[in-house]
């Protein structure tokens, strides 16, 4: 069963500002440590191939897990990553994945978008309850802060 979720928000900066955060590692130091304790860089410059291992907070009912960047497209500002070991996989998961994008709105305003895809086998059904666009939509709101306070003008 194969299944998406998305959001997305408009940001007043222009896309290239908007890419220049969510196309680099810089994304992953500055505004995903909000939802981890902190995230270590196994493997990889931050380009197609890098393997992240988020350190999830107290509490956290996901197992560990490691990510990996599959794709960073420059040109299109797509960046796609998914569950490379644990987490979700462990829970029945065949696949877990986010993609990243930036798309120009004005020249000073860009969409960025959020979304999740995820297929699940048929048995591990109930644990598809756990998933959730919500810390992907908060995540959202914090990189437009951090993007609009460090706009440059």
């Amino acid at each position: 069963m194969i299944e998406t979720l998305s959001d997305e928000l408009e940001v007043n900066v222009p896309a290239h500002e908007a890419w220049a955060l969510y196309g680099t590692l810089q994304f992953t130091y500055i505004c995903v440590p909000d939802l981890f304790d902190s995230v270590e860089v196994l493997e990889g410059d931050g380009g197609a191939g890098t393997i992240l291992k988020p350190v999830t907070k107290p509490g956290s009912l996901l197992p560990a897990y490691e990510d990996k960047i599959a794709k960073v497209d420059n040109e299109n500002m797509v960046k796609e990553i998914h569950t490379h070991k644990g987490g979700y996989l462990d829970l029945g998961f065949n696949y877990y994945g986010v993609c990243f994008q930036v798309i120009k709105k004005t020249e000073s305003s860009c969409i960025t978008k959020v979304t999740l895809t995820y297929d699940v086998k048929e048995e591990f059904i109930s644990s598809t309850s756990q998933v959730s666009i919500e810390e992907f939509s908060a995540l959202l709101k914090y990189c437009n802060n951090y993007l609009i306070n460090n706009h440059k003008k």
